[in-house]
């Protein structure tokens, strides 16, 4: 996983609120268990017309938000189904943070999981970040985690909390499996004490 410590990018504006998983990625793409090649479809069905086509007021499809790491989105984001697809759609299209007053629990959970940073936010200051947002390319929003802040364009800085575990885990590209392989001496220890203990096992 790559290690998350500071991002400068362009944050792409999405106000709706109860944005859910089959919106961020649906239904029909959860066939692979790859997790690259599903940024196309990101929001596909917002993205895309019936015949396949740009649908060009959609903000990912504006020229200033093509390239867009950070979301700056309505209430309870990722709500619905519990599809882990769902952060690997945002991941792979580059989307490495989303900043929102709320989040859906499993979706939450997830992101740290993948290494996207999901950043609570009081109602006023997300406000302030999503008319920061609709600058376009030229207000690049600054995420610095090892201080947990977020400075927008014109320089205005917020902190947010963040569980400290989970926090080390981004600021060191540790996934669940990188925190098992911390361990594999004591596994190995453990092993061969019990192949030795109790060989018939």
């Amino acid at each position: 996983m790559e290690k998350f410590t500071t991002l400068s990018g362009v944050a792409a504006p999405m106000p709706l609120v109860n944005i859910d998983t089959d919106m961020i990625i649906p239904k029909q793409f959860l066939k692979t268990i790859q997790r690259t090649g599903l940024g196309k479809n990101l929001f596909d069905e917002m993205r895309y017309g019936a015949d396949g086509t740009e649908i060009p007021e959609f903000v990912l499809n504006q020229p200033a938000y093509r390239k867009a790491e950070i979301l700056i989105a309505g209430d309870n984001f990722g709500c619905g189904s519990s599809r882990e697809h769902a952060p690997w759609a945002l991941l792979d299209f580059g989307i490495r943070c989303v900043i929102s007053t709320s989040f859906a629990d499993i979706f939450y959970n997830n992101c740290f999981k993948n290494g996207i940073l999901p950043i609570t936010l009081p109602r006023e200051q997300i406000d302030i970040l999503m008319e920061d947002a609709r600058k376009g390319e030229n207000a690049r929003i600054e995420i610095d985690l090892e201080s947990q802040t977020v400075t927008s364009a014109d320089g205005q800085s917020f902190h947010f909390e963040i569980d400290p575990f989970r926090k080390h885990c981004l600021l060191n590209g540790l996934d669940d499996i990188a925190l098992t392989l911390e361990k594999v001496s004591a596994i190995d220890a453990f092993e061969s004490r019990e192949a030795q203990s109790r060989p018939w096992v």
